[in-house]
């Protein structure tokens, strides 16, 4: 790994002692091997020796006690067999260790991958989402994660490859450094030939990462807005949306596959020419002269049929390499904090709201050329309601947003009882604000813990409660299993109007001192609006409260009318000073008057 991709090894660095063990066993295994390997010379050069004489290495202690040196031949045979089934067994034993440590290694490894992108996901400010597609979170989550975990097995792998590898080139060197050499240098031409597909593999498994994330987001929102396209007689549009957003994925798999399978047939017909060769050689200027004894000849020919799909599994995994590399930069790109957003968690505990909170000169912009609020001076006093009204991309639900501080002003400063809200712990603070939007988002959970979310340590008493009180009770009880009833995703087995009254009942639960109403009754019917008004009026009662509203009937009582326009205040008072003006509120009471 290079550049940004070494945040990854802060994972690897977690599971060392899990990686460091699967490794010990990974070189044992080629040990053994070697030591059968070495055992096969003795073994053939007893079945081809005559008059029982044994072989000899020259080490008394090997001669005498392994090689029974001194016995009879058929003995020496028994035992030399006897120490290769061994050997075998203790092999296949270290080789069984290495899989299975080092499955429980990746799996590990990409836990704490997982969970360094939840946390990334949870940690970064909502500024991020704007621009990263939900879909490509979801890709780096499923597919990109799974190939970083493809890459520990290929470390391990290419580690017990290469470690027999070298186990047989040693055995082959000490039996004949010629032949040897001959061997390598046609692998190594081999390898460096392959460089240039293994190259063209990387620049097209660049491209299996973008075209995966293209699909799961279309998919994503081919589910989440299926009644919508279903209402508009679309199915036929998304299909095709959904076949092209496909074919670009299959068409970046097949590509990236044709290009990274050249490598094996390409790999094996080389090998192969390269074995000709040598038996050919050998037999011809070593074997027929006399220069190399046949049970080292025949030793020889069994390391390197060995060799051969070990050089084939290393080109092989050469390629996958390179598919593997365009998951890890996505994965290290997405976990670096060095380029996100993040907001200052502060240091004050904010026991209570006390007095007002105040704007100073706030401005607010996704991008710097778009300002989305400009030069915003408001005074909100504990325990008013404030009412904000605007046209459509007024900013008004940014202004809120900033409130909890789901984003900080770019410019300016938001003061709670004279303390910049950024010195407040994140924590504190939201756990004193309560948000009812129009968009009520319901978890795939029970009624129980939807209700719940946020405050965890509830009891059933107080659950109970404060459904009761956001007139949501009546319905619950009517559910097959009353508050243990599953929800399904985003709550689609619960109408608007239940949605809202169980988003108030959260919010109840929660007791905020500041309470944010984002257009919460503007999507309902009139009967839905009924209840969940009473429930509002409930929720609102002794809190401070700043409401979003299309509907000017909703927000006439309001202590203070905040009138917004392309980012800006343009007025503000109460709704009858305001009407006296005739600026923009009036005209906004005089559209609507006239439609109703």
């Amino acid at each position: 790994m290079s550049g940004h991709k070494k945040v990854l090894y802060r994972s690897y660095r977690k599971y060392w002692h899990l990686i460091a063990l699967a490794l010990l066993f990974s070189m044992m295994a080629p040990v053994f091997e070697g030591i059968g390997l070495g055992l096969l010379i003795p073994f053939l050069k007893n079945l081809s020796g005559t008059g029982g004489e044994g072989f000899h290495t020259g080490w008394q202690l090997i001669d005498s006690w392994l090689l029974s040196e001194d016995v009879p031949l058929i003995t020496r045979l028994y035992r030399i067999c006897g120490l290769i089934i061994v050997a075998t067994f203790l092999r296949a034993f270290f080789s069984y260790l290495a899989s299975t440590g080092g499955q429980r290694a990746r799996a590990r490894v990409v836990e704490d991958m997982r969970m360094r992108v939840v946390n990334q996901i949870l940690d970064v400010s909502v500024r991020f989402f704007t621009k990263k597609r939900s879909g490509e979170i979801l890709n780096i989550l499923t597919n990109e994660l799974q190939s970083v975990g493809a890459a520990l097995s290929l470390v391990m792998i290419e580690i017990t490859r290469g470690s027999l590898l070298l186990v047989y080139v040693v055995f082959m060197f000490l039996i004949s450094w010629q032949l040897s050499l001959l061997v390598v240098f046609f692998f190594g031409l081999l390898a460096f030939g392959l460089t240039r597909i293994i190259t063209l593999v990387r620049q097209s498994g660049k491209e299996i990462p973008k075209a995966g994330a293209a699909f799961i987001s279309s998919a994503s929102e081919l589910i989440n807005g299926i009644r919508t396209v279903t209402a508009y007689d679309m199915k036929s549009f998304e299909r095709e949306r959904m076949q092209k957003a496909s074919n670009r994925y299959a068409e970046a798999v097949i590509r990236t596959g044709e290009r990274s399978h050249l490598v094996q047939p390409i790999s094996v017909a080389v090998v192969g020419t390269v074995l000709i060769i040598v038996v050919l050689l050998a037999t011809q200027y070593y074997v027929l002269p006399g220069k190399l004894d046949m049970a080292l000849l025949l030793t020889f020919l069994f390391a390197l049929m060995r060799l051969v799909p070990i050089v084939h599994d290393l080109n092989r995994q050469r390629g996958q390499w390179a598919t593997i590399d365009a998951a890890m930069s996505e994965v290290a790109s997405f976990i670096e904090r060095r380029d996100k957003p993040y907001l200052k968690n502060g240091t004050v505990v904010l026991d209570s709201f006390k007095r007002d909170l105040v704007f100073e000169n706030v401005s607010f912009a996704y991008e710097p050329e778009s300002p989305v609020l400009q030069n915003i001076n408001l005074h909100i006093r504990k325990g008013t309601t404030t009412a904000i009204v605007g046209a459509s991309g007024a900013g008004k639900s940014t202004l809120v947003d900033l409130i909890p501080r789901l984003y900080d002003p770019t410019e300016g400063k938001i003061l709670l009882d004279g303390v910049e809200l950024s010195e407040y712990t994140l924590s504190s603070l939201r756990q004193k604000i309560a948000v009812v939007s129009q968009d009520t988002f319901l978890f795939n959970d029970t009624v129980r813990v939807n209700i719940a979310y946020g405050c965890p340590g509830a009891t059933m008493d107080q659950i109970r409660e404060a459904a009761e009180r956001a007139n949501a009770l009546s319905f619950i009880e009517e559910m097959p299993e009353g508050f243990d009833t599953m929800l399904g995703d985003r709550g689609i087995r619960l109408s608007g109007g239940q949605r809202q009254r169980l988003a108030i009942a959260r919010a109840l639960l929660r007791d905020p001192e500041i309470l944010i109403l984002d257009e919460a009754t503007s999507a309902l019917d009139s009967v839905s609006e009924r209840l969940v008004q009473q429930s509002l009026d409930d929720l609102r009662k002794g809190r401070t409260v700043i409401v979003i509203a299309h509907r000017l009937s909703t927000v006439e009582n309001a202590d203070h009318i905040v009138v917004l326009e392309e980012g800006r205040i343009v007025e503000q008072g109460t709704y009858e000073e305001l009407l006296e003006k005739k600026g923009q509120l009036w005209e906004y009471h005089s559209i609507q008057f006239q439609l109703s």
